[in-house]
Order: structure tokens, then C-alpha cells, then sequence
């Protein structure tokens, strides 16, 4: 991220600006703001692992990122169609890759997170329904954030509704006579700098003690908000899943103006094979502004197995 003449530039900053541009050519606008994100696409992926997998082994996931629970955009109807459309896809398992909470200044309510938490205690799979934070999720609470620690009241609230937090931990999934071990990695960037400190936000991310808790040869899935880890990621874990960049949440006819994200736009949005396989979900909500155009909401359905093509 850069400054030019001491203005920063955010995505928030950029967004708006499309958002305030938007509104000045109609047809533009009402697609922007009023109809692309109230639509619901299912993005599907087949992946080979790279990394170790167990010959035979099948395994469906559906991910879930950056809700972004807030009225009118993101309402418990609308997290409650989202919740019924995912229990329907026939995952193996669920995956909520963080960012709950709005900050979005363009809302009618804010929705509490006891609310949106016990809408998403009614997701279901087999091999159950597991979470990671993100940082909206740490920057919008308070007292984490004088704290410098957690919990969360995100946390707390999908704690208190049967879903798992991997938080620089894992577990391990019993599958068809495999094991498969699920890793969350813990937020990126989930202080936000006081006045007084640098301009980076640090995190509680630790991605080699995630690995050492996890045998070595198994099959790892790894859940990390921010893309950003990918290049640090060992190459024994075979699918990293993240969120966070809205796929830059407005993409022109190809040109994306802005991605959250100190690589630009290698991990902006997709299916990134490198050392390993990344997953990058646009998302479900907004951010910045309630503006999407090109990027529509998301549920991304990730299928794994040797016969898949990549």
C-alpha cells in the first residue's frame, strides 16, 4: 500500500470513490448497488492436491467468507437464505473463512453477533462447521483491541453456537478410514495501530506453530483469512482457503482498481496453483462502500481428490 502527497490509499478510499462515480451514471449504479450484491453465485473448483493426499479420498468443502452482517445489505433473511443454499450443496464440510462483522458506514442497522452467530449455528455437515476470524472481526471490538488479545465477541458468539475457532490450531477429520487435519491460521492483521505506532497492523498469525501441531505426511487444509500467508505456506499442505479481498469487490470489464493486498493482484481473487493450491473467495458481503459490479457474492464449493482436475 502506498501514500502520495501523505493521502493513504484504502480500499475503503477507493471503493467510495467508485461507489460516489456509480451513482452518477444510473444504470451503473442501480446494477452496483442494487441488484449484483444482492445475488448468490455458487463458484466450484476441482482440484488434484499437490500436496500429500490419501489415494481414493474425495472431499467436498464449502467456504463461507466476509459476511459482513449488516442491514439492508447483509440481513439475518438474506444470512438465512445463504445458510439454507450452503447446507444444500452436499459438503463434507463447512468452512467460515472470517470477517462477520460490518464497519460499513452506509447501513441502516448494525446486526449484533449473538444474532448473525446463532443464524449460522444452523449450518450442517458431516464432518461439521468450522471458523476462523478476520480482521474486521478484531478491528470493530473494542475491548480485544485494548486488550491486545482475545477472545473476541465474534468468537464468543460462534462458540456459543457449536462452531469451532481455529485460532493457530487444528483438528484433526476422520474421513472414510483417512485423516484429514483442518488448520486455522490465526488473523493477519487483527490490531489495529494506535497513533502512536507504525502504520502496519500486526497479527496473531503463527503458521509454524499451526504446522507443528499436524503429523508429518497428512493431508492439511489450511484456512487463513488473509491471502497474503500464501507464499510462506509449506508445500505439505494441500489447499489453503482464504478471503478477505472481496475479489477486489468491483471489477470493470477486467480492470480491478484496487486489492486489499501487498501483492497486488496475484492473490486477488480464484483458484492460484504456485508451490501449492490457494482458493481466494470474493466473498458474500461489502466493505467500503455497498458497492460490487463484476464480483458477485459467493459460495465457494472446493472439491478434492488425486482423480480431479486441477
Amino acid at each position: 500500500m502506498s501514500e502520495t502527497s501523505a493521502v493513504r490509499i484504502t480500499r475503503r478510499s477507493v471503493v467510495l470513490g467508485l461507489g460516489a462515480t456509480a451513482l452518477t451514471g444510473s444504470a451503473t449504479a442501480a446494477y452496483g448497488v442494487g441488484i449484483e450484491p444482492m445475488r448468490l453465485a455458487i463458484t466450484r473448483y476441482q482440484i488434484r492436491p499437490m500436496g500429500p493426499w490419501p489415494e481414493g479420498l474425495k472431499l467436498r468443502i464449502v467456504a463461507l467468507s466476509d459476511i459482513h452482517a449488516c442491514e439492508p445489505w447483509m440481513g439475518v433473511g438474506r444470512i438465512k437464505g445463504i445458510v439454507d443454499t450452503a447446507n444444500s450443496l452436499g459438503g463434507d464440510v463447512i468452512v467460515l473463512l472470517g470477517d462477520y462483522v460490518s464497519d460499513m458506514p452506509y447501513v441502516t442497522r448494525h446486526i449484533d453477533a449473538p444474532v448473525w452467530a446463532a443464524i449460522l449455528g444452523g449450518l450442517r455437515a458431516p464432518l461439521g462447521v468450522h471458523a476462523i476470524l478476520g480482521n474486521h472481526d478484531w478491528w470493530n471490538d473494542e475491548a480485544a483491541q485494548r486488550r491486545r488479545m482475545g477472545p473476541t465477541a465474534a468468537g464468543e458468539a460462534l462458540r456459543a453456537n457449536g462452531i469451532g475457532i481455529l485460532e493457530n490450531d487444528a483438528v484433526a477429520l476422520p474421513i472414510l478410514g483417512h485423516t484429514v487435519w483442518l488448520a486455522g491460521l490465526g488473523d493477519q492483521l487483527a490490531f489495529a495501530p494506535s497513533r502512536r505506532s507504525t502504520p502496519q497492523r500486526p497479527g496473531i498469525d503463527d503458521l509454524e506453530g499451526t504446522m507443528s501441531r499436524i503429523p508429518d505426511d497428512s493431508a492439511i487444509i489450511l484456512l487463513a483469512h488473509e491471502p497474503d500467508i500464501f507464499p510462506d505456506v509449506p508445500d505439505r499442505v494441500a489447499l489453503t482457503l482464504s478471503g478477505h479481498t472481496h475479489g477486489g469487490q468491483v471489477n470493470l470489464f477486467g480492470w480491478v482498481p484496487f486489492v486489499p493486498s501487498r501483492y497486488g493482484h496475484r492473490y486477488a481473487y480464484g483458484h492460484v496453483r504456485e508451490h501449492g493450491d490457494l482458493v481466494v473467495s470474493g466473498g458474500l458481503g461489502m466493505s467500503g462502500a455497498p458497492v460490487r459490479f463484476g464480483v458477485p457474492p459467493e459460495i465457494v464449493v472446493v472439491d478434492l481428490s488425486l482423480e480431479a482436475t486441477a
